[in-house]
């Protein structure tokens, strides 16, 4: 599994914490029942995928998968 390198980046680790954070506020803040606190927390959920995005843009993302061949797939035949 490791060898996958899912969300192992600068970019993964940012928007995921920024995120996080949004969740937390907003949920505190519902519970709280203080609507504007609500929605800024939910500005920092959206904040946290931007600053991810951008940073991805950057380079501190993980490069995007590549088909192994460029041969379209053959069908194989199904024994029965």
């Amino acid at each position: 599994m490791s060898s996958s390198g899912h969300g192992h980046t600068p970019a993964a680790w940012t928007g995921v914490i920024i995120s996080f954070i949004g969740f937390c506020v907003s949920g505190a803040f519902i519970v709280l029942g203080n609507v504007p606190g609500f929605w800024a927390g939910i500005v920092l959920i959206g904040l946290g995928a931007v600053a991810g995005g951008l940073m991805r843009q950057a380079g501190m993302g993980q490069e995007p998968r590549r088909a192994k061949s460029a041969a379209p797939a053959q069908a194989q035949p199904q024994e029965g």
